[in-house]
């Protein structure tokens, strides 16, 4: 992979990760539409990692008081709704967990395989046309029940598949169950930086151990600083697009996306 490529990949990464059109998607599509080789464990880590980087620093001080209130609640010193937000994150991350730890190898197969994302694409695009048509809007932030964390964790487990977007994912759930656009978005972005978190830290001891990481030290810098900095500009982006518009250029862009993925064979 040269420069250029990384410097791409990068943006790509930072801009499809929390605006709801599935990153994994872009990072299997864009190499493979263009011929170029496939980016590796390594630098899809790195890029991850880039993202996470993004949502902590966008979220710091969102961070600081839940950890805060989490921490409270552990030593029993009152409770508080940050405490309360705290415990429900991690409760919807419990989903992605099993399903990562439990069916990662199947759903990394999905990478190689277009046609499939493409498919997973289309299904992105209905969930949030639907969510959008459906969702009722009634409720805020403090207004999230532990049932709720559950169903939006479960969606971020199907999310693991290459073309469910997991912002997508998680925003339409969290709409379906009657949350506000913006609400849902920021326990959305809550929930993935747990997850990346953990994701990442699994798969960065692995290359710690291969020393692949350092062989390709320039690219991968170059990757992760582009996934931070546009990943921190999509989300201030989207939260500002979702206080006044809806989800429908985003199931749009999804299916169209998709569909030209499973025709481009036949006009080839």
């Amino acid at each position: 992979m040269d420069l250029i490529q990384a410097l791409i990949l990068g943006i790509v990464q930072g801009l499809t990760e929390f605006i709801p059109v599935s990153s994994s998607a872009h990072l299997v599509l864009v190499p493979w539409l263009l011929r170029w080789p496939e980016p590796g464990l390594a630098f899809d880590t790195v890029l991850h990692l880039g993202t996470l980087m993004a949502v902590l620093l966008f979220f710091w001080r969102d961070f600081v008081s839940l950890f805060d209130g989490w921490l409270r609640s552990l030593v029993g010193r009152g409770r508080s709704s940050d405490g309360r937000l705290a415990w429900l994150v991690l409760l919807g991350t419990i989903p992605a967990g099993i399903a990562g730890t439990t069916l990662g190898g199947w759903f990394e197969a999905m990478f190689s395989q277009p046609h499939l994302v493409a498919i997973f694409l289309l299904v992105t695009s209905l969930s949030l046309a639907v969510a959008e048509y459906l969702g009722q809007q009634r409720r805020d932030m403090p207004e999230l029940r532990p049932l709720d964390a559950v169903v939006v964790g479960l969606a971020q487990a199907l999310a693991i598949a290459p073309g469910i977007s997991r912002s997508g994912a998680t925003i339409s759930a969290a709409m379906l169950l009657g949350t506000t656009r913006s609400a849902a978005a920021r326990f959305s972005f809550w929930l993935a930086a747990v997850v990346i978190f953990g994701a990442g830290g699994v798969e960065v001891l692995h290359l710690l151990r291969t020393g692949e990481a350092i062989t390709r030290l320039v690219p991968l810098t170059i990757g992760f600083l582009a996934a931070a900095g546009t990943g921190y500009a999509s989300i201030g982006f989207l939260l500002r697009y979702l206080r006044t518009r809806g989800l429908y250029v985003f199931a749009l862009y999804c299916a169209i996306l998709g569909l030209a993925v499973l025709f481009l064979p036949v006009v080839r």
